[in-house]
């Protein structure tokens, strides 16, 4: 999709993979194999039992911001099925300027 992409706040993803489930169902992927976003978790460890713990979506090359649900009026599986709400897309120059926090990051294919 030509000028769009997502936004991704992993501020507030809590690391449920339910955008990577989504996508599958999508496009009826098997288990175990790629989707378009996998989420990665960070872990560093500060000692002492302190640890911080960062949920990551990431976006792969086989994503193509569900065009056909696009094309329909639809969002993107991943970010109509995000629990969290930290997924947003559209055009890229709009969701640039809400980009306020140290943990977005703006996708584009």
């Amino acid at each position: 999709m030509e000028g769009y992409g997502i936004l991704i706040d992993y501020e507030y993803c809590t690391g449920c993979h339910t955008c990577e489930v989504a996508c599958k169902q999508e496009y009826n992927r098997e288990a175990g194999r790629d989707a378009g976003v996998k989420v990665l978790e960070i872990v560093h460890n500060f000692g002492n039992g302190k640890l911080d713990i960062i949920n990551l979506p990431v976006f792969t090359k086989i994503c193509i911001q569900c065009a056909p649900r696009v094309k329909k009026g639809l969002k993107p599986a991943c970010v109509q099925h995000c629990m969290a709400n930290c997924l947003e897309f559209g055009p890229i120059e709009e969701l640039a300027k809400k980009i306020n926090k140290k943990r977005m990051i703006l996708w584009k294919p």
